[in-house]
């Protein structure tokens, strides 16, 4: 399950179509305030930003093969912000020089009617969920560090329950295909953060949500 905060790519309008690098982990709560100290001393010069974010995972089924899967998130910090639609590719996991996980990223701005648009074109929500936490930047690299709970009554993001005593922790890049050396830019920067977090090359779709 991923929560990419709708924070970490303002876009006003248009659209970004790049290649998203992935290295993901997690750290349980209590070594979460170790590994915040390790990435203000690694990262750049800034507090890092806060987000709470509500996504929702819309899914168009055909006759065929697997089912279409479009994310629809919104920041509950910033109510007024436009909504994100985002397309996640299929990962490119069978090149082994590859360091971090690599597949095709779309995300484009849009109003805050963009559940009902989606209804109104067949879509169906699958689940959705609520993530809060820290955003990180090293340069081109971004560490997302965020909790991550469920929705127990469907729209309430008010009734949500903690999925785990852990934190999901995120470190990609976004750039141009062809962008490989990026991965060992972040292998480096996984190394640092050794033994309190493991950053690995993680298939999305052979997770559960």
């Amino acid at each position: 399950m991923e929560a990419p905060p709708v924070t970490v790519m303002p876009i006003t309008s248009g659209t970004i179509n790049m290649m998203e690098y992935l290295l993901q982990g997690s750290v349980l709560d209590s070594a979460l305030e170790s590994l915040l100290h390790r990435l203000r001393g690694l990262c750049d010069n800034m507090e890092p930003e806060t987000f709470t974010d509500h996504e929702l995972v819309f899914l168009l089924k055909g006759q065929q093969g697997n089912p279409f899967i479009l994310r629809a998130r919104r920041s509950l910090s910033h109510p007024t912000a436009p909504w994100h639609l985002r397309y996640l590719g299929q990962p490119e996991v069978g090149d082994k020089s590859r360091h971090a996980l690599v597949r095709n990223c779309v995300d484009v701005a849009a109003s805050h009617s963009l559940p009902d648009f989606l209804n109104e074109m067949g879509f169906r929500m699958d689940h959705e969920f609520v993530t809060s936490g820290h955003i990180f930047r090293k340069g081109a690299m971004k560490v997302v560090v965020c909790n991550v709970s469920r929705v127990l009554v469907p729209g309430n993001t008010e009734n949500t329950e903690r999925m785990s005593l852990s934190h999901l922790v995120e470190l990609s890049v976004l750039a141009p295909a062809g962008q490989d050396t990026m991965s060992e830019d972040m292998r480096s920067f996984a190394e640092q953060l050794k033994p309190l977090i493991h950053l690995e090359k993680i298939d999305p779709s052979k997770q559960r949500h």
